[in-house]
């Protein structure tokens, strides 16, 4: 280090203890030796100046940092390394020098030979002469660029973590040890119904269903002692609601665990619709089989009956023979109803008039059926072709009306109804095996005893019936599952226990138009909200899901329940926001009608729209009696729901219902 030799040890350097010669005698000189060698070999640059800012040392240090050689920078005014923005700075560091204070590690800017800015570390401290008197300050600077660099690249990488956190398509929340919640990201609140507000400091025993509380400290250990933590858990919403949810969970270096939640539900809805179609599938190859063997084994019997017949002549014998041929024969008719289960049994497809059939069956049924049962048959004029099997397509109407009849032990209403219908993607979303567009909707709709929701979904299987022994065989309805599969269509099935069925079969239909194929309510433009909220209860997730991303896609603001019970204190909460209730009529809980009833004295005016797989002159009359609604027949189309809705809030005529 280049120094006066009339400069005192400045304040800032470490004294150095003064040591004895060989001679045993006190050495100043080599003392002060050893301290400048430490100061000269630094890292650091340590630089000395006067009180006016006249540097009077440099050392190797502050060449590296700053570019210039000691010979350059002695005798020079320190200004020279200070930016312009920075001057006033340095001026007040100088004053609390003089006033004998010190500065400690001060960041701060000053510039480099070529002119680029350093990013540095400061501490000064006062020059005393041997009288105590300040005569200098001592300036040791650290390069803290690097450092800062670091810094700039870490809160840039927590920045980009924090975006990626916030926008992750799966729900993230961070817990402590003991399972509260410390964080959670944008989309796990829009999930669970919360805000990050709310959920901080929250347990999550808290948002759990209740059969789950137990699994929590058993997780908890596995998770702390580093096993993967991977399972189903069922969440407990904010409105009371539940959902399945996967959860992957990990332990965090520092200790907090972090979870990653993925919503199932709808999910395992179509799973289950899959499941159902492939076990559907597997009974179709066994009963194929089945029937196969049956043939061969009924071949021989009735051709075996057929000569018998001719070779007797006794009167007994030939009745007996007939009885024997007549049950042949009936087992031959089901075989082929089990194969027609099984393959669908293709046969010539021809262009098909829907209102032809129904005349023909109207004809049969009138004259077979009790007279006690009211037939109606509705078809427009205008009604849609179809390319199908005349007599498969009637099999399967007249499946539906004689199981119709037979859930009508007393008497009641039969209405068979035909409908142009356009399926779009909305439909499709909630049904797996439906695909957008055009079809003949063919309605069967009985007043009867309906079917109880535990066997609902094996109606459709082959010898699956309710009927008394000897009184139905369970394949009506696996067969004319089977046709409509081999036509390409789809059929669904809405009932409730005590208020009747509805048969809704879809066909695809053939000679259509690009003009007029298209639905009524997509032939102008979709019409959309302007910014109202409506609220959605249905106990069917993917139903809430899909209308309600519906709606906020065309402008609504959406609010949703599972049970009249939520709806209720949804809409207490939100009473001035509400502009209309899309409200199912069969819910656990509290269903519809009783929520309409709850609903419409909190408000006679509310609007309210009823939904429902049914929608016979009964149920509409009395949700009318209830106060003025509107009805919307599941499942319904985008187009139907937003053009309905519109149609409600404007207080305008209900849209025909596709």
């Amino acid at each position: 280090m280049t120094k006066r030799e009339s400069d005192p040890i400045p304040e800032g350097v470490p004294a150095v203890s003064k040591k004895k010669s060989a001679a045993g005698q006190i050495n100043d000189e080599n003392a002060a030796a050893y301290l400048a060698a430490i100061v000269e070999s630094s890292e650091d640059a340590v630089i000395s100046k006067d009180l006016s800012g006249v540097i009077t040392s440099w050392n190797l240090g502050a060449e590296k940092i700053f570019g210039y050689p000691a010979g350059e920078m002695i005798g020079q005014p320190i200004l020279r390394l200070i930016p312009p923005e920075r001057l006033q700075e340095e001026a007040a560091i100088l004053s609390r020098i003089r006033s004998g204070e010190s500065v400690q590690h001060f960041e701060t800017v000053r510039l480099a030979k070529d002119g680029s800015p350093i990013a540095v570390s400061v501490t000064v401290s006062a020059i005393r002469n041997s009288s105590g008197a300040i005569i200098g300050a001592s300036k040791v600077a650290r390069d803290i660029s690097g450092s800062k660099r670091n810094e700039a690249a870490r809160q840039q990488s927590e920045e980009r973590y924090r975006t990626l956190f916030e926008y992750a398509p799966d729900g993230i929340v961070i817990a402590n040890a003991d399972a509260f919640y410390v964080d959670a990201n944008a989309r796990f609140c829009r999930m669970i119904g919360y805000s990050r507000d709310e959920l901080v400091g929250m347990h999550s025993s808290m948002i759990v269903a209740e059969s789950e509380i137990p699994n929590i400290a058993p997780a908890l250990v596995a998770i702390k002692a580093r096993a993967d933590h991977n399972r189903e858990w069922k969440f407990r919403r904010k409105d009371g609601s539940t959902f399945d949810a996967e959860v992957m969970a990990t332990l965090l270096p520092d200790g907090d665990l972090l979870a990653m939640i993925r919503d199932v539900t709808e999910k395992k809805s179509l799973e289950a619709q899959f499941l159902r179609a492939q076990r559907m599938e597997s009974i179709g190859t066994l009963a194929g089989g089945i029937a196969h063997d049956l043939n061969n084994i009924l071949t021989p019997i009735m051709m075996s009956i057929s000569i018998l017949k001719d070779l007797s002549t006794e009167p007994d014998s030939i009745r007996i023979l007939e009885t024997i041929d007549v049950s042949a024969k009936r087992g031959a008719d089901i075989v082929r109803q089990v194969l027609s289960f099984a393959r669908g049994l293709e046969g010539e497809r021809v262009e098909v008039q829907p209102k032809n059939l129904l005349r023909d069956l109207e004809s049969i049924m009138r004259d077979t059926f009790p007279k006690d049962i009211r037939l109606q048959f509705l078809v427009p004029k205008d009604a849609w072709s179809i390319l199908g099997d005349p007599t498969q397509v009637y099999q399967i109407l007249l499946n539906l009306c004689v199981n119709a009849r037979d859930s009508m032990p007393n008497g009641g209403n039969l209405t068979v109804s035909v409908e142009n219908c356009v399926l779009d993607e909305h439909y499709a979303a909630m049904n797996i095996q439906a695909k957008p567009g055009h079809y003949v909707k063919i309605n069967v709709t009985d007043s009867g005893t309906g079917i109880q929701p535990d066997i609902l979904d094996k109606i459709f299987e082959p010898f699956f019936t309710t009927k008394e022994l000897n009184k139905g065989t369970g394949l009506g309805l696996s067969t004319v599952m089977a046709i409509v599969k081999s036509h390409d269509g789809i059929i669904n099935v809405y009932s409730e226990p005590g208020k009747g069925t509805t048969f809704k079969t879809y066909l695809p239909a053939i000679g259509i138009s690009p003009e007029t194929g298209k639905d009524p309510a997509q032939r102008a433009a979709l019409p959309r909200g302007n910014g109202e909220t409506i609220l959605i209860v249905d106990d069917e997730a993917s139903i809430l899901t899909i209308a309600g991303q519906t709606l906020q896609a065309f402008g609504y603001r959406v609010l949703t329940a599972t049970n009249g019970a939520d709806a209720l204190a949804v809409y207490v909460q939100n009473k001035a926001a509400v502009a209309a209730v899309l409200i199912d009529m069969m819910m656990p809980v509290m269903d519809g009608p009783s929520t309409i009833y709850a609903l419409t004295r909190i408000n006679p005016g509310i609007r309210i729209i009823a939904a429902s797989g049914l929608h016979d002159n009964a149920s509409a009359a009395k949700i009318s009696e209830i106060s003025q609604k509107h009805f919307l027949t599941k499942p319904y189309t985008a187009a139907t729901l937003l053009k309905t809705i519109r149609a409600v809030l404007d207080q305008g005529r209900i849209p025909s219902r596709p």
